[in-house]
């Protein structure tokens, strides 16, 4: 640990070849775009009149993990996910999961959209583990190193219908036990960079509070080069800052591509004095950025923090993205980052980072 209390778990990610002096972290939030055969595959799966079991369901799971993991190598990804192919949706994964939810039919939620909204109907207990497998099979499929994302109990308790505790914070302290088990586990089998995702924060963010204490349970007993990641999506992340720097996580992965930094300067006092993990392409848009303008997106970032400190990735998960758009997203952000890091070298970028 450094004297400011600084704690690197980011430099156990570097490359042994990397060509470049700094390095800029390259990884993705999360879920990406299915192979459109992999919903086939589902459909048949459920269909009694196919000859198409479980057992066929999970080879195509497999199969798909094994693709995605695949592309975000080819990409150039220093850490990688596998698209979260065996995921269906961010809270319903998780509730199908944990004992004490039930389902009781899809939810409109806006347009013609539909959410199986789940309901807490009994104690949440942790069963058996939730994403062990998952990433056991994905680092065994690849050399990089592995980032595993968990919905966090903040939004698990948010958006699902609380039928049993006294009110949605008691809930949600609640899920935090259960997701540091979870979390255990994972470190168990290996993992050392987990991502926690509370989208609903940016929704609600006068409840960064009950985030936080959510956080404390979650980080409990996690052995310190385990790196833990917050990802918030777009809000105004004025009325969480700086009071989520208290949080105990080395990074937050933040969304400002899509709002075109304008909530730049939130950052800047007081100073960032954790990691930043910082959206550089838009994943609303399939127009695909140009190396040219990702290297001037990260070149924001290095305004909030040194680039020894910065991780460079989409806003968010891509998968609403054409696949094709996605992956050349992926590709020229890879390239862009190691652009950025061979100027640095030369001293040919202006390091905006002032620090206190």
């Amino acid at each position: 640990m450094s004297p400011d209390g600084y704690v690197d778990t980011r430099s156990q990610f570097r490359p042994e070849d990397h060509p470049n002096d700094h390095f800029l972290l390259t990884t993705v939030v999360g879920s990406y775009p299915k192979p459109k055969w992999l919903n086939r595959a589902k459909e048949l799966a459920e269909d009694d009149d196919r000859d198409f079991d479980d057992a066929n369901l999970e080879e195509a799971l497999d199969d798909a993990a094994r693709l995605i993991t695949d592309e975000h190598v080819r990409s150039g990804l220093d850490v990688v996910v596998d698209g979260e192919m065996r995921r269906n949706e961010m809270v319903e994964y998780f509730a199908d999961r944990i004992d004490g939810y039930e389902f009781n039919g899809p939810v409109k939620v806006w347009g013609h959209n539909y959410f199986d909204k789940p309901s807490v109907a009994d104690e949440v207990r942790y069963d058996e583990p939730w994403l062990v497998d998952e990433f056991e099979f994905t680092t065994g499929v690849t050399d990089r190193p592995v980032k595993v994302p968990i919905t966090g109990p903040y939004t698990l308790a948010s958006w699902s219908f609380n039928e049993h505790y006294d009110d949605e914070a008691e809930l949600a302290y609640e899920l935090a036990d259960l997701v540091n088990e979870e979390i255990n586990a994972l470190v168990a089998a290996g993992a050392r960079y987990i991502q926690i995702d509370e989208p609903a924060l940016a929704t609600t963010p006068d409840d960064h509070a009950i985030v936080g204490e959510c956080l404390e349970h979650i980080a409990d007993g996690v052995p310190e080069d385990v790196r833990l990641g917050l990802h918030v999506c777009y809000g105004d992340y004025s009325r969480i800052y700086p009071e989520i720097l208290d949080m105990p996580v080395h990074e937050y992965d933040l969304e400002l591509a899509n709002g075109e930094y304008d909530q730049l300067d939130v950052f800047t006092q007081p100073s960032f004095d954790k990691d930043l993990a910082l959206g550089v392409v838009d994943v609303h848009t399939a127009d695909v950025e140009s190396v040219e303008s990702i290297k001037q997106n990260i070149t924001k970032g290095l305004e909030i923090v040194p680039p020894e400190r910065l991780t460079v990735s989409p806003d968010c998960g891509v998968k609403l993205l054409p696949r094709e758009a996605a992956y050349r997203k992926m590709e020229n952000m890879v390239q862009a980052a190691r652009e950025v890091e061979a100027e640095l070298d030369a001293g040919e970028v202006d390091v905006g980072y002032a620090g206190e």
